[in-house]
């Protein structure tokens, strides 16, 4: 027989099982776009801890899709590359040489370790580019600075989205990690795009159940810098009201939340990458531990 003492060690353990139950049955066979960046992309432990969770979903039974970007390993690839690094309008200034070092970055290194990390697990990651059988394809961004169009080189603006590729892996029980980078609509070149708005637009065309951006704050502050209450839940219309007075940081991921729930995405969540285990946490726990951003006609208590 078993001593007390160990039934009793394992009942907590029973009861965390139990008080995901109703959020793996709700979650069940539904997707999930979580965009992976801020610390966790540089933090060893929370990098294999981001990797476990993603494996998790996927064998809870849901169907997570990874995109990410990589701006501080960018940025130190250009530096040895002796190429400056520039930004204007929060974006990064992107020549054709920064290009072929961007999508060396992204397609080579952070996709290949994120993708090494996954399949630790078993045979489940599969790596791709927007590239890859037209999944993200753009034209060029020209941003308006001081009211005139500026350009900025190889960065580009989404115009569509084909999720065959993507489709497909999830239906072969694969997990898809997505570097931001997108084919020409019209040129024949290729673009550098924001990874949140990617994955907002891949949560979008996807029909996602919740769209998750990994950041290194704890979410929209009420108040910033006056509080550090963070706000936990809000609507469309609401977060809509507050872009203009956001940082810019905060922009591109807030903007992504909302076109993700106006385009049928059902919650859209920015969450603090340093806590380990942020995805869990989230997904199924009653308290969640970010900001989640809900449509506009959705009531009632945090979903």
């Amino acid at each position: 027989m078993s001593s007390p003492t160990r039934k009793h060690t394992a009942l907590p353990k029973a009861q965390i099982l139990i008080e995901a139950l109703p959020w793996l049955v709700r979650h069940n066979g539904k997707t999930v776009v979580i965009k992976f960046g801020g610390n966790a992309m540089v933090d060893e432990e929370l990098k294999a801890a981001f990797a476990q969770d993603v494996v998790f979903l996927h064998h809870a039974g849901l169907r997570p899709v990874v995109v990410h970007g990589g701006g501080p390993q960018i940025s130190a690839a250009l530096d040895r590359h002796g190429i400056v690094s520039e930004f204007k309008a929060g974006l990064r200034v992107t020549t054709e040489d920064a290009m072929d070092v961007v999508r060396m970055v992204l397609a080579g290194q952070v996709q290949r370790e994120l993708v090494g990390l996954l399949n630790q697990h078993g045979p489940l990651a599969v790596g791709l580019t927007g590239e890859d059988a037209h999944t993200i394809t753009a034209t060029k961004h020209l941003p308006e600075i001081d009211g005139e169009a500026v350009d900025i080189g190889r960065v580009g603006e989404i115009t569509s989205i084909d999720t065959g590729a993507i489709e497909a892996l999830l239906a072969d029980g694969r997990i898809p990690v997505v570097s931001s980078i997108a084919r020409s609509q019209d040129d024949g070149h290729v673009y550098n795009v924001n990874a949140d708005t990617a994955a907002a637009a891949l949560a979008a065309a996807l029909g996602a159940e919740t769209l998750m951006v990994l950041t290194d704050v704890e979410g929209l502050y009420e108040d910033w810098p006056n509080s550090d209450e963070v706000i936990s839940r809000l609507t469309a219309a609401q977060l809509e009201k507050l872009l203009p007075d956001l940082s810019s940081g905060m922009v591109p991921k807030m903007e992504g939340c909302l076109h993700a729930v106006r385009n049928g995405v059902t919650t859209a969540r920015v969450l603090d990458g340093r806590v380990q285990h942020a995805i869990l946490l989230e997904i199924f726990t009653d308290e969640g531990i970010g900001t989640m951003v809900v449509p506009d006609e959705e009531q009632g208590d945090r979903a």
